[in-house]
């Protein structure tokens, strides 16, 4: 099976939904703080609308002056001028994605939200569950994670300032790039090319040469606006699903190639779960606040896609055993009334030695 399957991206889709309906559930959601920091989240909504408008509001500034020097009734190029630069800011550079992606380095709220939302699920699951053998059921999730430290190793932890500059530096890179390509496709005969290229290049690996090349033929005849927004989303959501999980992966530490392994295992079902909060995103003003509710709900996904962490102290194999998500054709072919069925084990299996708090549980395998 693919990774990258229409099964999977669905399965996600459907996840995108569930996890919001059971993040907006809990009442610990809208606790004192998280309400201060969703004022700040509208503040800064506002803010970002401004500066995105500060270069366009400038050129129809400069426009409408010349206007009084030249006659613009007859010209178009003024309006595509504002157009473009209204559609670069937003749908090539981003920039409202990546001020609200830069907010998870100025408060720790994301993190919270995302530990207080997993010891939500973990309730949920106990209450549904409530009238089966309590050692047929998962362990918890939230009891154990919660003891990791978010530095990891220490001697390799960077701080606030070095993660800010990391961060500044993948999405410039991005950036870069996304304008590099978006300038080339501009170029006379070879710039209709450059588009499709980049499409093919970038979805060879995740859907094969095929499905690829398909996406190729297609994009010759699509309008540039069109693949931009296409390329931008495939990006933008597996950028924002990375956001979304740094609180997961700044305590369970896996190298390089273990962070790619596990991400390339469940590239479609990160893509539909991603792409649809991403789209939400995009709202002005509300954008910020959806951005938490993406947060809360990734807790929900964690839980299906990988197994319930053991206490720190056994815990040096647990990140090499997750590179593989063992579960995932079982998972894809579960109704989506029933998706915690495969939480749910047998009770003549071995029994999980790790107990969370007092609370029974087994450990899928």
């Amino acid at each position: 099976m693919s990774n990258f399957d229409p099964n999977a991206i669905l399965r996600g889709a459907q996840l995108t939904v569930v996890g919001a309906l059971r993040a907006l559930q809990n009442p610990g959601l809208f606790k004192y703080e998280h309400y201060r920091q969703a004022a700040i989240a509208v503040c800064a909504g506002i803010l970002i609308r401004l500066i995105i408008s500060i270069p366009i509001v400038a050129v129809k500034v400069v426009l409408w002056t010349l206007s009084f020097l030249v006659n613009f009734e007859a010209a178009t190029w003024d309006d595509k001028l504002v157009g473009g630069l209204d559609f670069v800011a937003n749908s090539v550079l981003q920039v409202p994605f990546f001020l609200m992606s830069l907010m998870r380095y100025i408060t720790p709220t994301l993190d919270h939200m995302f530990m207080d939302s997993l010891q939500w699920v973990d309730q949920t699951y106990i209450q549904k569950h409530k009238s089966e053998d309590p050692n047929t059921l998962r362990a918890m999730y939230y009891p154990n994670l919660r003891m990791y430290s978010t530095h990891g190793d220490t001697s390799r932890h960077k701080t606030p300032k070095d993660a800010v500059i990391a961060f500044l530096y993948r999405y410039g890179r991005r950036a870069v790039i996304s304008l590099g390509i978006y300038m080339l496709s501009y170029l006379p005969i070879v710039g209709r090319f450059v588009l499709p290229a980049a499409s093919f290049y970038t979805f060879n690996n995740a859907v094969g040469p095929i499905p690829a090349t398909i996406i190729f033929g297609s994009g010759i005849f699509l309008p540039r606006r069109y693949l931009v927004i296409f390329l931008q989303s495939y990006f933008s959501s597996r950028s924002l699903m990375r956001e979304l999980l740094e609180p997961y992966f700044s305590r369970i530490r896996f190298d390089k190639g273990q962070k790619r392994l596990w991400f390339r295992d469940r590239e479609g079902l990160l893509f539909g779960f991603g792409v649809g909060f991403y789209i939400f995103l995009k709202i002005p003003l509300l954008g910020v606040l959806i951005y938490g509710v993406a947060e809360a709900s990734t807790a929900f996904l964690i839980t299906k896609i990988t197994d319930p962490p053991p206490p720190p102290a056994h815990s040096e194999k647990f990140a090499e055993s997750q590179v593989r998500w063992t579960n995932k054709h079982e998972f894809l072919r579960l109704p989506l009334a029933n998706l915690d069925g495969h939480n749910i084990v047998s009770g003549n299996k071995e029994q999980n030695p790790v107990r969370s708090e007092g609370l029974p549980g087994k450990k899928f395998s």
